[in-house]
């Protein structure tokens, strides 16, 4: 029987705004591909990022356009030269990875010859707003382990000292998503310093991150929009000392993995990181994540309410999805 492909755009409001140096988003909007072979259906999520030029609407149709290779058994590895990396193959690529789970008889974790899924310890996100906002919602999180500070260049200073002050004990990774210039990065290494910040995030545009070369940074500097797939890590090598994995950006699970194994190779701590999405699309980056150095997968708390069996939080840990929502070796969701 031939296989049969869905693809649906949903949205998913957010408990609360969501900001960073480039805007707020209220809802989670997310393709969600579907592939049935009449007898189990496999599911996939991403998120279309718009600073990669990707809409909802883009990359509904750039699964659509692989829709007959589909029907015919396109393999993952066959989808991998149809797509490019973004996040139309990842909502393929994963749904693939979760039919054949539940065609197998055998687990993701199982085909990728991993244990079961272990509860992670995530960054949890303090989003851009004014420092005393910020220093509030940390103190909201002053017990967890690590606290990931969205900051721009308006008052890094003050929004990170006052996180800090409200959250003495976490770990921090301050995220600029590119706001700031060299001259603000120099300007900000005494207070990175003196914050005790464990990694910084992309603090450059991409196309001006040669100023990194030859930089000595107060701490590890992580590559997240100029690193998307392993063939970027060559001219990243005397730039940074991270990379932020994300299967929206590699293009699915496959190549988040190649990724990682390829940064380590480098030298590279590894980051695994996620949009603001559900517990669908952050199903598959766990199988990454538990082999990083940072794991920031929290972009499902941030809803209003999640899928069923989702992930949880306990004690700043985050447990797993429950097999049945992706990678496990049951039918998969009624339909």
């Amino acid at each position: 029987m031939l296989r049969r492909l869905i693809v649906n755009a949903e949205s998913w409001p957010l408990a609360a705004p969501f900001r960073i140096s480039r805007g707020t988003k209220r809802t989670a909007d997310v393709i969600v591909v579907e592939v049935h072979d009449g007898a189990f259906v496999g599911r996939g999520e991403s998120v279309p990022y718009a600073r990669y030029g990707e809409t909802p609407a883009s990359v509904a149709a750039q699964v659509r356009q692989v829709a007959q290779d589909v029907a015919a058994g396109m393999s993952r590895q066959e989808l991998s030269q149809r797509l490019p990396a973004g996040a139309a193959r990842n909502a393929l690529e994963c749904a693939l990875w979760d039919l054949s789970a539940r065609t197998m008889g055998e687990s993701v974790a199982a085909q990728l010859k991993c244990g079961p899924l272990p509860a992670l310890t995530t960054a949890t996100t303090v989003g851009l707003d004014t420092p005393e906002r910020m220093g509030a919602a940390a103190a909201r999180l002053a017990d967890a382990p690590i606290i990931k500070v969205k900051v721009d260049a308006h008052q890094p200073a003050d929004q990170l000292r006052a996180v800090r002050a409200n959250a003495p004990q976490a770990r921090l990774i301050v995220d600029a998503n590119e706001s700031w210039t060299p001259d603000l990065l120099q300007a900000m290494q005494p207070v990175l310093a003196d914050n005790a910040v464990a990694l910084l995030e992309q603090p450059l545009p991409v196309g001006q991150d040669e100023a990194l070369v030859g930089f000595e940074s107060a701490c590890p500097i992580c590559a997240d929009e100029s690193c998307h797939v392993a063939a970027d890590l060559p001219r990243l090598v005397d730039r940074y000392q991270a990379v932020n994995i994300k299967l929206d950006k590699t293009g699915g699970l496959a190549g988040a993995l190649q990724l990682l194994d390829a940064a380590r190779a480098a030298g590279f701590l590894t980051m695994v990181g996620c949009m603001v999405c559900t517990s669908l699309g952050i199903a598959p980056a766990f199988h990454v994540a538990r082999h990083a150095d940072f794991i920031d997968l929290d972009g499902p708390l941030w809803l209003q309410q999640d899928r069923v069996g989702g992930i949880r939080q306990v004690d700043g840990r985050v447990l797993p999805p429950q097999e049945d929502l992706w990678g496990g070796t049951g039918t998969g969701p009624a339909r």
